[in-house]
């Protein structure tokens, strides 16, 4: 049983009480909401005649449903304005705050809070939504949860879980040029497989995890329940405080000396306990991709798809639904693998960093993107649209053939006009390759990171970024 990591400290301040079940009761100090899992239990509340504990604690944005080219309201489509109006009812008669399209703080609810500083280490967030261990980057606990959770949360403010185990992923040395966060992330997974954290809590360490700065670790706990954990965490350390410091929400003045001095205080201690170790090396991850139906199977660039038989029995069946679905065959490579869409954006891969390093790609290149290819750009939040429009990025991206878009989840989970058609296959740098994730019952996604969609839609194919990188270090 663990003890001492910054999982069982976080846990223990936390824990208010234990209910017959054998579950914990535990305060969740900020509560994310939006409009697809909230309207269902704000309905929940009314009626059992309940109202919001503490709407302080929770905060409001619009994401999924947000249309990114036109954003005019009504919208066009009356489901969605439906959720959007309802949440802004809800939010208005709880009090509680609500960033919406044209605030200038609206985005993905994964990205707003960490760049207003609500997120801090140390905390318990909880959020309808599977993807809120992203905030675990910070040292923060933070669970993704059901619409009746939801619920919960607002009535009581606590959430009832089950005690988890930690394990320890290690990543150490130093990553290669063209290897990035999302190539560790599925790698990782790859290895350790999409249900091998089932039951943990993942804390990511070792000397390359590290060296990653705030945004590339927001990628890396983001998909952490991709491999099945429950949470991902980081422990807090100068990079973190660098980030937080003089966010609006951040502590100031004697304050933010005092935070600081905590926040170090609930890192693992280095003698820590844990259920589970890991250790990968760093000199090992090439770029890495997904070819099949969900985020572990992915392989480097350099390997040929894997055979059928490599695999445990059990998973055999899965495998060759994958290589039917995806039409694609043991041993061959992915490498010129005709696309047709490429997507920059979602809350794994939709920050100001992700755009800076695509914008970089387009430079280096000098192409443009084939007309055969659509391909969009949606920035994370209004803060990091109006950030890559003053650097230019926004002019870089459309001189090079890609759609420049408004903030919102747009072709992650396509609950939203953006979406592929038919059998289209889509590069994209969000977080799941399921079966019609994109909104097409039959479209095929590969996960990538940022610079690989990139340099995948400037070719109109799946392409190894390492050389362009390679050549612009000889110059």
């Amino acid at each position: 049983m663990s003890r001492g990591t910054l999982f069982d400290k976080v846990w223990q301040l936390h824990e208010i009480g234990q209910l017959e079940g054998g579950q914990r009761q535990l305060f969740i100090g900020l509560h994310l909401i939006h409009e697809v899992t909230s309207p269902q239990a704000f309905a929940m509340l009314r009626e059992r005649n309940l109202t919001v504990a503490f709407p302080e604690r929770t905060l409001a944005t619009v994401d999924h449903i947000v249309p990114t080219a036109d954003q005019t309201r009504p919208f066009v489509d009356t489901l969605a304005e439906e959720m959007m109006q309802s949440l802004e009812v809800n939010t208005r008669e709880s009090g509680i705050r609500l960033y919406n399209v044209g605030s200038g703080k609206q985005g993905v609810v994964h990205i707003i809070a960490p760049e207003l500083g609500l997120t801090q280490p140390g905390m318990t967030v909880a959020c309808g939504d599977s993807h809120t261990a992203t905030h675990g980057a910070f040292g923060a606990i933070a669970f993704g949860i059901g619409t009746s959770q939801v619920r919960d949360v607002l009535a009581s403010q606590t959430l009832s879980m089950e005690p988890l185990k930690v394990r320890r992923v290690e990543v150490n040395g130093k990553l290669a040029p063209g290897v990035f966060a999302k190539d560790v992330i599925l790698h990782i997974i790859r290895h350790l497989g999409v249900k091998g954290g089932v039951g943990f809590a993942y804390e990511f360490a070792g000397s390359c995890i590290e060296a990653l700065g705030m945004e590339e670790r927001m990628t890396i706990c983001n998909m952490a329940i991709e491999g099945g954990a429950r949470c991902g965490y980081i422990n807090p350390d100068q990079i973190t405080f660098d980030y937080l410091k003089g966010r609006e929400f951040a502590p100031k003045g004697d304050e933010w000396q005092r935070a600081v001095a905590w926040w170090r205080s609930i890192a693992s201690d280095v003698d820590a306990d844990y259920d589970d170790l890991v250790r990968f090396d760093a000199s090992d991850i090439s770029p890495t991709l997904t070819w099949g139906i969900t985020p572990g199977q992915a392989l480097g660039l350099d390997e040929a798809l894997p055979q059928v038989a490599s695999f445990e029995e059990e998973e055999q069946d899965l495998i060759r639904q994958a290589y039917e679905y995806m039409d694609l065959r043991p041993g061959e490579s992915m490498l010129g693998l005709a696309i047709d869409v490429a997507f920059i954006g979602s809350c794994t891969n939709g920050r100001i960093s992700d755009l800076r390093e695509v914008a970089h790609i387009c430079q280096l290149h000098g192409g443009r993107v084939p007309a055969s290819v659509k391909t969009v750009v949606v920035p994370g939040s209004e803060a990091v649209k109006a950030e890559a429009e003053a650097e230019g990025l926004d002019k870089i991206f459309v001189a090079h053939g890609f759609d420049w878009r408004n903030a919102g989840c747009s072709m992650c989970l396509a609950m939203n006009p953006d979406k592929l058609i038919g059998r289209q296959i889509c590069a994209s740098t969000s977080n799941r390759n399921f079966k019609g994730r994109q909104g097409s019952p039959s479209g095929r996604t590969l996960l990538m990171s940022p610079a690989m969609v990139a340099l995948a839609a400037l070719e109109g194919k799946v392409s190894d970024v390492r050389p362009l990188l390679k050549r612009e270090v000889k110059s």
